[in-house]
């Protein structure tokens, strides 16, 4: 593979700093760490791989082997033999590639957080201040940020901080994360990369560097903000289509129709598109509209229909437990003191991540309703619940009995979990909500 300008790094021998380690930056440094021959060309590579987080735990963690994302093995990490990692700015300084993969979250106003970013910028900015190799550096975003973020923010703070230009002494380029977490079919090689860059030659330089670990191939934008409105309306266009379902689900409650029949009956047309009710949370669906209403906002367009949306979904914690306590007086139980077993915290099934999860707005509702909710998950991790929603959460069921069980992730433990379980676990004129529809039907649960 011949390098396209001499002033770009070897795309052979390269050296890459990937700033943030979580989920979306330890399976790429991992992947960059462990590949021996570029995807494209079969040529030999020889890159090594510096990977930076200020989580000094998390480096802990890795160094043994740890993953508590689940995203990467323990014979993975091993696997990534050029894999260095750090937490010292310092050893930032000789690396050719820079890529961001902190998080994007939004505040408490629901406007964009870009703070992680800007700081990995100035980061940045200041290794590449002191570099010593003849090759110009190039930084890549993956975070997830709306469209013009990357030319209007992050690359003005790099000049600031670097006294450098870009384009003359270095470049950009954005490929957006496509990250599932818990998804082990579609894999970081499996799933196909949008890529860009600053300039012409930058952009091809990015989509090579690319190209040369991803199975599945990449597409190269023709702009920066391109790549960028690409990422952010994938996950808008996912929550606008759940938001419907759960609208849906909303109608057939009241005309007493179970709505999960309904879409396995709809399912059966070629073109349906197959999505189901539940909650949105996560740092990429609940999250990712919020950053393009932002910036429609800003440029004076109110987006009536992304906005609605996320109206919609966020009204669906408060469906839940509406519809419980309902079930709870057609059952003559009492709602105050009432112990309330919820069965999941994480955002998804099968995911250890509890960012943004909409459990917890079930929880405080249950609160307020004077109920007593019990959280038990074998996923999240029981420190993080602690720390960031002051919550004790269980990996285990109590031996004990309920008026109320909430079902709310589709955890393969609670799956696997036998009918005669479920009926123990539950007092006479007991309640179940299945909010995900994986409870055997006999069982006569409250579904959507």
């Amino acid at each position: 593979m011949r390098e396209i300008k001499s002033n770009l790094p070897s795309l052979e021998d390269c050296i890459i700093g990937i700033i943030g380690l979580g989920y979306v930056g330890l399976p790429l440094a991992c992947t960059f760490a462990k590949t021996n021959n570029c995807k494209r060309t079969g040529i030999k590579l020889n890159r090594h791989v510096f990977g930076f987080d200020l989580n000094s735990k998390r480096l802990d963690q890795l160094k043994k082997g740890i993953d508590i994302t689940n995203e990467v093995s323990k014979e993975e990490l091993q696997q990534a033999s050029s894999l260095k990692l750090i937490n010292n700015t310092n050893s930032l300084v000789g690396c050719d590639v820079f890529i961001v993969t902190v998080p994007t979250p939004i505040d408490k106003t629901k406007n964009p957080d870009l703070s992680y970013v800007i700081n990995a910028s100035k980061t940045i900015g200041n290794a590449i201040k002191n570099r010593t190799r003849k090759h110009n550096p190039i930084i890549i975003y993956e975070s997830t940020v709306y469209p013009g973020a990357t030319e209007e923010i992050f690359i003005p703070i790099i000049e600031k901080e670097s006294n450098l230009k870009l384009n003359k002494n270095f470049y950009v380029g954005y490929s957006p994360e496509r990250i599932n977490p818990g998804d082990k079919k579609h894999r970081l090689t499996s799933i196909t990369k949008i890529t860009s860059g600053s300039d012409q030659i930058s952009g091809k330089w990015v989509d090579d560097l690319y190209g040369s670990i991803i199975e599945a191939g990449t597409h190269n934008a023709s702009s920066i903000k391109v790549a960028e409105a690409a990422k952010v309306i994938e996950n808008t266009q996912r929550d606008i289509n759940i938001a419907l379902i759960n609208e849906l689900a909303y109608i057939f409650k009241r005309l007493g129709i179970d709505t999960l029949d309904i879409l396995e009956a709809a399912r059966t047309k070629w073109n349906f598109l197959d999505f189901r009710p539940g909650l949105v949370g996560g740092h990429c669906i609940g999250v990712d509209p919020y950053y393009l209403t932002y910036k429609a906002e800003e440029v004076g367009y109110n987006p009536e229909i992304v906005l609605a949306g996320r109206n919609i979904n966020e009204k669906f914690p408060k469906y839940v437990v509406e519809q419980l306590i309902l079930n709870l007086s057609l059952n003559n139980h009492l709602i105050g003191g009432t112990k309330v077993l919820i069965l999941g915290f994480t955002f998804k099934e099968n995911c250890p991540d509890i960012r943004n999860t909409k459990v917890i707005e079930i929880v405080k509702d249950l609160i307020k309703y004077g109920m007593k909710p019990e959280i038990v998950d074998p996923l999240a991790n029981v420190e993080d619940c602690k720390n960031e929603y002051n919550l004790q959460v269980k990996s285990k069921i109590n031996e004990a009995k309920y008026k109320a069980i909430i079902v709310a992730v589709a955890h393969q433990q609670f799956k696997d979990i036998k009918k005669e379980r479920w009926e123990s676990l539950l007092m006479p004129k007991g309640v179940i909500f299945d909010v995900k529809g994986i409870l055997p039907r006999d069982l006569d649960t409250i579904r959507v």
